[in-house]
C-alpha cells in the first residue's frame, strides 16, 4: 500500500501541474491561448484539510474494501468520480475512449451500436444485433437482455419511435443504461452514426413542414434551397420540425437563424475562462417573409434551443410543443500527458433576451402535447392549424 504521506505528496504534485495541464489544452484547442493566466492556479490555496480527508478515506479502501483494488483503478475511479460529478455532460476519458471521440464528426447523428427489440408478451425490450467486439459488449451487454431503462426513462410502455428517439442523439454522447431496477446504470456513448439529412413537406392547408434532424455543417444552405423553392410555389408559412433534435453544430444553428433575422443577438456564450462571445444576425437584402413556426419536445436539445430562442425571443417565429430539454452548454476538451482527456463544461449559452438554457429549456409561445397513440400526421395537422392562426 502506498503510504498516505507519499498520498499527499503526490496529490499536491497534482495541483501543481494543474496549470501546466490547462495551459497546454488551451493552446492546443483555443483560438486564443494568450488569454490563459498562468498564475491563476500557483494563486490558489491548496485545500490541505480535503487532501488529507480524501487520503483517510482512501486508505480505509486500500485495507478494508471486500476485494483488492491496484491504486491506478482507484486514482481513475476518483478522477471520474472529480470531473463527472460538476455537471450531467463532463467526463473523463480513457485513452481509448478519446482517441474514438477524435473520430467522430461535431453534428453528425448517431445511435448505439445494437438494436431494441419490443416483445409484446413480455413487456420487455431486449438487445439484439450487438456484436462480440462491439463497446457494449466490452462493458458486459449481450444478447437477449432486457433493458428496463434509458436515461431513467422506463421503456416498457414506450412505442417504437419514442425509443428510438431516446437511442438517437450527437455522436460522442452518451447514455444511460438499467437493464433491471436494481442494477447499476451502464454507460454507452452513440457511435455508429445515422444518415440525416433536411426534408420537406407540404401539407394539405398549405404549410410547408421542414425535418431538421440535426444542425450540421449545410443545414442552412439546405434550408435556403427549399426556402428558395417555396416562394416559387407561394408558400407562405413553414412550420420547422425540431423535434428530437439533439442539437449538432452551434456555427450552423447560427447561420440558419441569420436566415430569418437581419438584425440582433442569436446567441451569447458566457464563460469564466474562455471569455464571452456573442453572435448576431447578419444584415441581408435576402429577407424572407414566411410566417414561421417551430416545432420543439422535450428531447430538442443544444443548439436546436439556441435556434429557437433567437427566433422566439426576437418574436420572429411562434413556437409550439414540449418544453425542450436544456441543454445550454460549450464544451472543451483538455487532453493530458498519458493519453486520456478531460471533456469539460466551459460556456452557457445566453438568449437574445438573456435567460440562460441551460437546465431551464424553452417553453413554447403554445403547448400542444401529442396525444399518446396518436399518429404524427394527425398531430403535424394539429400543430399547422394552430400555427395559421397567428396574427
Amino acid at each position: 500500500m502506498i503510504a498516505p504521506h507519499k498520498i499527499i505528496a503526490l496529490c499536491l504534485g497534482l495541483i501543481s501541474c494543474v496549470g501546466h495541464v490547462a495551459n497546454a489544452a488551451d493552446t492546443q484547442f483555443s483560438a486564443a491561448p494568450s488569454d490563459f493566466d498562468k498564475n491563476t492556479t500557483s494563486n490558489q490555496e491548496i485545500p490541505i484539510e480535503s487532501i488529507q480527508n480524501f487520503v483517510q478515506i482512501y486508505a480505509l479502501i486500500k485495507d478494508n474494501y471486500v476485494d483488492e483494488r491496484a491504486d491506478d483503478q482507484l486514482f481513475d475511479q476518483a478522477i471520474k468520480g472529480l470531473v463527472s460529478g460538476l455537471d450531467r455532460y463532463s467526463r473523463y476519458l480513457s485513452p481509448e475512449d478519446y482517441k474514438k471521440l477524435l473520430q467522430y464528426t461535431d453534428g453528425d447523428l448517431a445511435s448505439i451500436d445494437f438494436e431494441l427489440i419490443l416483445d409484446k408478451s413480455k413487456q420487455q425490450w431486449f438487445i439484439r444485433g450487438l456484436k462480440d467486439t462491439s463497446d457494449s459488449a466490452k462493458l458486459g451487454l449481450h444478447n437477449g437482455q432486457s433493458i428496463y431503462k434509458i436515461d431513467g426513462v422506463e421503456l416498457k410502455d414506450l412505442t417504437v419511435e419514442q425509443v428510438k428517439n431516446l437511442v438517437y442523439g450527437a455522436i460522442g454522447t452518451a447514455i444511460n443504461l438499467q437493464t433491471t431496477p436494481t442494477s447499476p446504470t451502464t454507460i454507452i456513448i452513440r457511435n455508429r452514426k445515422i444518415e440525416a439529412e433536411v426534408s420537406s413537406n407540404l401539407l394539405k392547408n398549405q404549410v410547408l413542414v421542414i425535418k431538421v434532424p440535426v444542425f450540421q455543417q449545410e443545414t442552412a444552405s439546405e434550408i435556403k434551397n427549399i426556402l428558395d423553392r417555396s416562394v416559387r410555389k407561394n408558400v407562405k408559412t413553414v412550420l420547422i420540425d425540431l423535434r428530437n433534435n439533439p442539437g449538432g453544430l452551434l456555427s450552423s444553428a447560427v447561420e440558419t437563424a441569420d436566415l430569418f433575422l437581419t438584425s440582433g443577438v442569436i446567441v451569447k456564450t458566457v464563460s469564466r475562462s474562455e471569455g464571452s462571445q456573442t453572435f448576431q444576425a447578419l444584415p441581408s437584402k435576402e429577407s424572407n417573409d414566411f410566417k414561421v413556426g417551430i416545432l420543439i419536445n422535450q428531447r430538442s436539445a443544444s443548439a436546436a434551443e439556441v435556434f429557437t430562442a433567437a427566433l422566439k425571443d426576437h418574436r420572429r417565429a411562434w413556437v409550439m410543443g414540449e418544453k425542450s430539454y436544456g441543454k445550454g452548454v460549450v464544451q472543451k476538451l483538455f487532453p493530458l500527458p498519458n493519453g486520456a482527456a478531460v471533456q469539460m463544461t466551459v460556456s452557457h449559452y445566453i438568449t437574445p433576451s438573456g435567460s440562460m438554457i441551460d437546465g431551464k429549456g424553452i417553453i413554447p409561445n403554445q403547448v400542444i402535447t401529442p396525444v399518446s397513440d396518436e399518429k404524427d400526421s394527425t398531430y403535424l395537422d394539429e400543430v399547422s392549424d394552430a400555427l395559421l392562426v397567428q396574427p
